[in-house]
């Protein structure tokens, strides 16, 4: 079960990230008008003021899904930056330089680029 999941979250790495990004920027939007325009929000609207009691651990639950969704995402674009410049090598001996590191940052990606990566390996003979 476990394996299932981290392959589900392997596969769609790139737009969970995208998503807690941006989930995380309007969480800290709404928390922070919660808590800087209290006072407006319970004159206005009446059932706002629960929301104004939450906001201070939305603001925080919006800062960790930042916090991650920047960091995942930062990961996913530095490490298929990385594998598609090895991929662009046309040299076996520049290719062999970097396999074994290149091994390790596929484990982390879609199968799109382990598909890519075992490509190229069959088409410079590397094993």
């Amino acid at each position: 079960m476990a394996g299932k999941i981290t392959e589900f979250l392997r596969e769609v790495k790139l737009p969970l990230s995208s998503i807690l990004t941006i989930l995380g920027i309007f969480v800290i939007l709404i928390a922070a008008s919660g808590m800087w325009i209290k006072d407006l929000l319970n004159n206005i609207f009446a059932f706002y003021s629960n929301y104004t009691e939450w906001s201070l651990y939305l603001l925080i639950f919006g800062f960790i899904c930042l916090g991650f969704g920047i960091w995942y995402l930062y990961s996913f674009l530095k490490d298929r930056k990385f594998i598609l410049e090895e991929l662009e090598t046309k040299k076996r001996s520049e290719f062999l330089k970097k396999h074994s590191e290149l091994k390790v940052v596929v484990k982390h990606m879609p199968s799109k680029y382990r598909k890519m990566v075992k490509e190229k390996e069959d088409e410079l003979n590397v094993k």
